[in-house]
């Protein structure tokens, strides 16, 4: 019969497992990373464009536009969904204008033919042309920072008048042209506040920044007619990012050539495992809770899918969809929205959940109606994901009011400030379940040692998702997007990424593959790499949006060291892929996670090829002057977001499911057309179809101007619907994979049941090792132990020993190292009625034989 041995535990001061070394580098790290950042938002508020208390004419003082008024406009554009057709400042989506270019140069046009007609301003020298007239008349700055006050020239206001017939048709009866619903916009005063928005950013595009010979938002966009060009700051800074790229790179492979035998993914300290298979490991309540979370993430990964396709059709298809008048139910900026926030969503949702499962493992005792949080935050995750979805389709649709707590907000925090709040607090819920399971285990170890990484990993996520909430709608647009973009960069590229490089080297911690001092290296190795350039690197976003230029000097110069760790990421692909495979002692069981890992090792490749590659290329200042908005940002997102956090999200659940659903209801064939399809999906859409796209609509950029590639005009030209066209292969594999992930998902809810029921795991819950008498013996022995082998009952012996018992323990690789028996003496050992181990350990645990009396 088996039996168990408690180890004593052991009550000295916890211990940090790495050297402190790291714990200081991290330090080190974030408190410049967060010092500058904060200078940064100091600088953001106190130098961004500024915005007028109210627009006044320069000949007569009348009033044009007010604060209020632009403000209002600025809500309108959220609230209808405008982010998510067109752009401002660059930003926001690929199918409509940009509408600061767009207005800029209708102005300019229309200024130059005032000027044809009535000949120059009296304030502009006689001898100069009409178009250097132009030029003079929108480049000199006549904002007042005492007052507050913004002069406009009557040529200024003519076009804003001009500029308004041309927006009240373009959102009034010409809307339904362009993947707008009929009729979209067409109350007066909602025109006249938007039309003044996008006025007072082309303003700021134009007007020269105080002291220097440039305009607010850099000189962009590119505008020959009132000679926006590319400044010094923007060659320089694109050149110095190369530097950083290639010193970097150079300087990270010497310290890894150096110091490779001790950083990195390594599995050979391990030992011979034998990995349990799925229905042998019991879960807790919580555990088998997450097999929904699952579900409703596949579901919603379905959905988000289908709606991109959605999105896609309209780029081919303005008025519908095949002949189906689609706009006016689910128009382009609807269908856009739900496809952005839902990626975010069901990526962040898979991350949550596996948080959850893994903590159990990491927290063993499951506390008390923890299985009832757990049901309690899913039901108010789908309360925010469907409500928010709602109340976006109302609003866009114009039923709600611009500037409430259920209007939309900004592009990727489109969710609603009332849902917005209620994600913020159903993330704090989260990091309080993790809490409870993890409460036991933390208070025995060090705060620098892996469960309390785990912890602080988790919390960041909540607390830096809840600085979206300070970009309101009628907050200043360029204070918005600093803000905007700690959410949209720094939470999801820095302490997503955290968090689940946390849980994926404490996913091959529970399989045994790893030590925990080898991941904590991992883990640390990784914060210091991805935070050096990842919260700096967070300002590239910034570069045109009305902030100072050392917003755009150290976003690009940060962003490209974002670039070096991925560049080790080829490196320790293989070796990452090895993880498990290795240990399988010969003869033993499979390892059983196959194609988790395969998810993972291709998040790996598409950090390298999405974030990397196609990042660094976008990212460039010089590059991003022209092609900001265009296919190329679109192919960086989806091959970042889809290809790194996609897959993360996907390679974590299938860990989970693999436990949820019984062997023999398991299909590792289905699970490989998900892992093909997916990945040869994406590769198809971003290689295919958005990169050529990106390529062409770059060089339109630079050869006929940002306006002309930004324009449907050229969108809908035949070389464009053709490569539009091409995606559709790749968007069908990829949805085709989703259906199996989906079947999977839906099998861990009906099989869950059939799996054990546990209210606390053992210390190896998912491995057991094998001692070098691995026909006789089979048990649970933690590395370090001392062992004692005991052979007897019915003439059983020890197969290496006459004298039926051999003392010692196993060491770091697994091996049995002998040593002198401290019993031999008394004679007891040959005569042991039963086999079992006994172990001794300095932590302290319970482990068991396998092996039963004959």
């Amino acid at each position: 019969m088996a039996t168990t041995t408690t180890g004593v535990e052991d009550r000295k001061k916890p211990v940090l497992k790495v050297s402190n070394v790291w714990v200081q580098g991290i330090a080190l790290v974030m408190i410049f990373g967060f010092l500058v950042m904060g200078f940064l938002a100091y600088r953001t508020y106190d130098a961004s464009m500024p915005l007028p208390e109210k627009i006044v004419s320069e000949s007569t003082g009348e009033t044009v536009l007010t604060k209020d008024e632009i403000t209002n406009g600025q809500a309108l554009y959220q609230a209808r969904g405008l982010q998510q057709y067109g752009s401002v400042l660059g930003h926001g989506a690929y199918l409509g204008p940009d509408y600061t270019a767009e207005y800029l140069r209708r102005a300019l046009d229309h200024a130059r033919e005032e000027n044809d007609a009535n000949g120059i301003p009296d304030f502009v020298d006689s001898s100069a042309t009409p178009e250097e007239a132009v030029v003079e008349e929108f480049r000199t700055n006549r904002y007042d920072e005492e007052t507050g006050v913004l002069e406009w020239t009557d040529n200024q206001i003519s076009a804003f008048e001009a500029n308004k017939d041309y927006y009240a048709q373009y959102f009034g009866p010409d809307s339904h042209n362009s993947g707008l619903p009929s009729d979209f916009i067409t109350d007066e005063q909602d025109i006249n506040n938007l039309v003044g928005f996008f006025g007072w950013t082309a303003w700021a595009s134009a007007a020269e920044r105080p002291g220097h010979d440039y305009s607010y938002t850099n000189n962009w966009p590119a505008e020959s007619r009132v000679d926006n060009g590319p400044t010094a700051d923007l060659v320089v800074w694109s050149v110095l990012s190369l530097i950083a790229l290639i010193g970097g790179t150079g300087l990270i492979f010497a310290i890894y050539g150096r110091w490779s035998k001790s950083i990195g993914w390594h599995s050979e300290e391990a030992p011979n495992l034998d990995f349990k298979q799925p229905g042998e490991v019991g879960l807790t309540k919580s555990q088998k809770v997450v097999a929904w979370f699952v579900l409703v993430i596949a579901l919603l990964f379905l959905i988000q899918a289908l709606l991109g396709a959605a999105s896609q059709h309209y780029r081919t298809e303005l008025t519908g969809f095949f002949g189906i008048p689609l706009q006016e139910i689910l128009p382009y900026n609807v269908s856009r929205t739900w496809h952005v926030q839902l990626s975010l969503l069901w990526t962040a949702g898979g991350l949550l959940a596996a948080g959850i499962f893994l903590a159990s493992f990491v927290g063993k005792k499951e506390p008390k109606k923890q299985d009832w949080l757990v049901w309690f935050l899913l039901g108010a995750i789908a309360v925010v994901v469907f409500g928010s979805m709602a109340f976006e389709w109302l609003s866009t649709m114009g039923y709600i009011e611009e500037g409430t707590l259920f209007s939309q907000q900004w592009e990727y925090l489109d969710l609603p400030r009332f849902f917005q709040v209620l994600l913020t607090i159903g993330m704090f819920v989260w990091i309080g379940i993790i809490y409870r399971q993890l409460r036991g285990r933390l208070k025995n170890e060090h705060k620098s040692n892996m469960p309390w990484l785990f912890f602080f990993a988790g919390l960041a996520i909540p607390a830096f998702y809840a600085v979206g909430n300070l970009a309101g709608s009628e907050t200043h647009i360029s204070v918005a997007e600093f803000w905007r973009f700690w959410v949209v960069h720094l939470w999801v590229e820095d302490f997503l990424e955290l968090f689940t490089t946390v849980m994926v080297a404490y996913v091959f911690v529970l399989l045994g593959v790893v030590r925990e001092k080898i991941a904590l290296g991992i883990i640390f190795l990784d914060v210091i790499l991805y935070s050096t350039g990842g919260v700096l690197g967070t300002m590239h976003h910034l570069y045109f949006s009305g902030t100072p230029v050392e917003h755009m000097a150290l976003g690009a110069f940060f962003s490209a060291a974002e670039v070096v760790p991925l560049t080790l990421l080829t490196v320790e692909a293989w070796t990452f892929m090895q993880l498990g495979s290795r240990q399988r002692a010969s003869g033993e069981r499979p390892f059983p996670h196959r194609w988790a890992v395969m998810f993972l090792v291709s998040v790996g490749f598409w950090n390298f090829l999405g974030a990397g590659i196609f990042g660094f290329l976008v990212n460039l200042p010089i590059v991003s002057y022209y092609e900001i908005g265009t296919a190329l940002t679109a192919n960086h997102a989806h091959g970042a977001m889809m290809g790194v956090y996609g897959f993360l999200a996907v390679g974590l659940s299938v860990f989970a499911l693999r436990y949820l659903i019984p062997k023999d209801k398991w299909s590792d064939k289905a699970m490989g057309w998900a892992f093909w399809l997916q990945n040869l999906g994406l590769l198809w859409m971003v290689v295919i179809s958005l990169l050529p796209l990106g390529i062409m609509q770059l060089y339109e950029s630079v050869g006929s101007g940002y306006v002309e590639a930004r324009s449907l005009g050229y969108i809908t030209q035949p070389g464009n619907f053709i490569m539009e066209w091409l995606r559709l292969p790749g968007d069908v594999m990829f949805l085709l994979g989703v259906l199996p992930f989906l079947w999977m998902a839906l099998r861990g809810v009906l099989y869950k049941k059939e799996i054990p029921t546990v209210e606390e795991h053992p210390t190896n819950p998912l491995f057991s090792i094998i001692t070098p008498d691995e026909d006789d013996h089979a048990g649970e022995v933690p590395v370090g132990s001392s062992v004692g082998l005991v052979s007897g009952g019915k003439g059983r012996v020890d197969k290496r020993s006459s004298t039926g018992r051999r003392y010692g323990y196993i060491d770091e690789r697994g091996a049995f190292v002998e040593e002198e028996d401290p019993d031999a003496e008394r004679g007891d050992s040959a005569t042991a009625p039963r086999q079992e181990f006994e172990s001794r350990t300095k932590w302290g645990g319970t482990y068991r034989s396998d092996k039963k009396d004959d």
